[in-house]
């Protein structure tokens, strides 16, 4: 949960930066932050087998990245990180229609109760649908993909290996795309705090445990669990982006909180014979 909280306090960091820095270079950079610095760390468990599993994880990751991160300079940090929390819907359903993996029914009323969360916060704001939001959306399509691909292949490698090979293919891929359009500039000093914050602990660090977690998780709980970003999001983005909630948002944050709490006692309870 504390990993999911500075991804939602990220959305207003990336936002203010890209602004002044430009999107590829700006993940360019963090992703080869975050690469290095897991890299020191995990190298005796990197293999060639793992690099290519986590390189074709990574290209999946760098376009949810993309996408949502385009999705962020053409709306708000709080529209952005709301539908990058239809993730929640994407994740099981691109699991069973690629690994026929079925998904429990609690888990899908809370997913349904979380959906409707979903409307209300997103409904009630003020921006209304913008090219931005598509973007979003397709961001949301993607780390969905993400997610189910993790549940997938994650328990079979080393997790810090895995995430490093994602960060290289993705770092590959930000820099070769960057490089095409204009070198890269050194970034302005008033960037360099984002960046570090995204590159060391929201990318090398979150990614990390967000796969140890999914050794032991499947990709609905996972979902779940990451869509209390966007009321993160909300949070942040209220007290440093001017972003402001309405009681219809605020209840459908509520209903989302409610969901995941639910969807993580009724396995508990079963467990323990209550």
């Amino acid at each position: 949960m504390a990993i999911v909280c500075v991804w939602g306090w990220t959305f207003v960091l990336v936002k203010d930066a890209v602004e002044v820095y430009g999107t590829l270079p700006f993940l360019a950079v963090r992703f080869a932050i975050g690469c290095c610095c897991l890299g020191v760390v995990v190298f005796r468990h990197i293999n060639r087998q793992t690099l290519l599993v986590g390189g074709g994880i990574g290209i999946i990751l760098a376009a949810a990245f993309v996408l949502q991160t385009l999705g962020l300079t053409g709306s708000t940090a709080t529209n952005t990180a709301v539908i990058t929390g239809l993730c929640v819907v994407f994740a099981p359903l691109a699991n069973r229609l690629l690994f026929g993996v079925k998904t429990r029914p609690v888990l899908w009323a809370s997913i349904g109760v979380s959906l409707i969360g979903l409307a209300l916060l997103a409904g009630a704001a003020p921006t209304g649908v913008a090219v931005g939001d598509w973007l979003s959306l397709g961001g949301a399509i993607s780390f969905g993909l993400h997610i189910a691909l993790l549940d997938r292949y994650a328990r079979h490698h080393h997790a810090g290996a895995l995430v490093f090979g994602q960060l290289f293919a993705a770092s590959l891929l930000f820099g070769g795309f960057s490089l095409s359009t204009a070198p890269i500039a050194w970034p302005p000093a008033s960037v360099w705090p984002a960046l570090l914050i995204c590159g060391i602990v929201a990318t090398s660090l979150a990614f990390s445990v967000q796969t140890f977690v999914q050794q032991r998780l499947s990709a609905a709980e996972t979902a779940l669990i990451l869509l209390m970003e966007p009321i993160f999001a909300a949070i942040f983005g209220y007290a440093l982006d001017g972003d402001r909630l309405t009681p219809v948002q605020i209840l459908g944050g509520i209903l989302m909180f409610t969901a995941v709490v639910v969807a993580e006692m009724v396995p508990l309870l079963r467990r323990n014979g209550k």
